[in-house]
């Protein structure tokens, strides 16, 4: 079966969510899929979630747990760095059918991985591997490079009225 690259992005609540549903969907169909985790770093509850399914989905996480504002440290680019080749080692492995790429495009935004980064790893995809790429900021390289392109556009949220993230829905 032919996989495709998928780019969830855009401001709106739901790109992770849709990323974790398809994982769940590909898992039940007795896929493997590797999860890539380039910002969060923590126990977050999609994490402990899916250690359920750990005979099929596998989870690592690449971030340092701190949202960048400004130039990256070197730690950042070095922790994300190291996600970029494991996910590659992982691909070439042909092992997992399904590889997320989660808010890899905030790491490019943000400078921890370049654009050419990103493209590597989608031009080297294998034939039956469907890749997902999460995150706003999506380059338009990445964009045009996709097959499937979602943006999920904030119309109303809650958080405008002081709703914090809460356990289980947003964290």
């Amino acid at each position: 079966m032919k996989g495709y690259v998928h780019v969830y992005t855009g401001k709106g609540k739901g790109k992770t969510t849709a990323a974790l549903g398809l994982s769940i969907r590909a898992a039940g169909a007795g896929m493997k899929v590797f999860i890539a985790q380039f910002v969060k770093k923590g126990d977050y509850s999609e994490i402990k979630s899916l250690k359920r399914l750990s005979d099929l989905i596998t989870i690592e996480q690449f971030g340092l747990g701190r949202f960048i504002d400004g130039e990256p440290q070197l730690e950042d680019i070095e922790a994300a760095q190291k996600g970029l080749k494991r996910v590659k080692s992982i691909m070439s492995l042909g092992e997992y059918k399904v590889i997320i790429l989660e808010e890899a495009n905030v790491a490019v935004k943000k400078g921890l991985l370049s654009v050419h980064d990103l493209l590597s790893v989608i031009f080297t995809k294998p034939y039956d591997v469907e890749l997902i790429i999460t995150g706003r900021y999506a380059s338009p390289r990445i964009i045009d490079n996709a097959d499937l392109v979602t943006e999920m556009r904030q119309i109303k949220h809650y958080f405008q009225k002081g709703v914090q993230a809460r356990e289980g829905i947003e964290k």
